[in-house]
């Protein structure tokens, strides 16, 4: 009966964080494959939606939270308030899939302090698949993963970390980055699926050039405020404050 009890009392709850702005063709779906029994809240941050966004995480019995605009701080702010000891970072237009919540507690208990998902991308391009591929390949090898991929991680390791830093563009990349020098990190090979519509708005060959540009500019130390200026934007990928 005592070891039931502290195995109930050790066992990690799951804040799923959901910055979010201007989503509401989204919203609702990647909130209804944010139920697992594992998640304890669903946190969802508001950087100042016009559409229906807000009302549409309030119907469905969600918290939300004002923020300025920029993921960054609206992740933060998240975290800030989440009670479970393990936060995953979701997308709004990220599907997670079924029974993730084990499958991040099992990583967890075989040793990892954070890991992410292979992704899947969404849309009518058959090039997508091969992108998405390639994504999850390069983020294995490397052990640097795009907020696409839901990244998980224990709050502990996250608050000694001091969060995501606050800039406008690549604060994933950068987390990512100093997570590898944390502990193990767990590349999950079950799939989220998200949005291509980045890919399919401004193409596929091109949007994949400029954010290898992107990337390679962030690791040689250009700084994230001028590469946001080239990064296209739609929904909650638009971190700046808008007049």
């Amino acid at each position: 009966m005592l070891a039931r009890a502290r195995g109930a009392e050790s066992r990690r709850m799951i804040t799923v964080v959901v910055p979010v702005l201007d989503e509401a063709d989204e919203i609702a779906a990647t909130l209804a494959s944010a139920r697992d029994p594992e998640v304890g809240e669903v946190v969802v941050v508001d950087g100042g939606s016009r559409d229906a966004t807000v009302a549409i995480a309030r119907s469905l019995g969600h918290r939300v939270l004002d923020c300025p605009p920029g993921r960054a701080a609206q992740m933060n702010a998240g975290a800030a308030v989440a009670t479970g000891d393990v936060l995953l970072f979701l997308h709004a237009d990220t599907r997670l899939p079924a029974g993730f919540g084990g499958l991040v507690r099992e990583a967890l208990a075989r040793g990892a302090v954070a890991g992410r998902f292979d992704v899947a991308l969404r849309g009518r391009r058959r090039a997508l698949a091969m992108v998405a591929a390639f994504m999850n390949l390069r983020s294995r090898l490397t052990r640097i993963a795009t907020g696409d991929q839901a990244m998980f991680v224990r709050r502990d390791v996250f608050e000694r970390l001091g969060g995501f830093r606050p800039i406008p563009l690549m604060e994933d990349v950068d987390l990512s980055r100093r997570l590898r020098a944390a502990g193990r990190y767990a590349a999950l090979r079950a799939k989220v699926s998200t949005s291509g519509r980045r890919w399919e708005t401004y193409g596929v060959l091109r949007t994949i050039v400029l954010m290898w540009r992107l990337r390679l500019a962030f690791w040689w130390g250009v700084p994230a405020e001028r590469l946001a200026a080239l990064y296209p934007r739609h929904g909650s990928d638009d971190t700046r404050v808008r007049k």
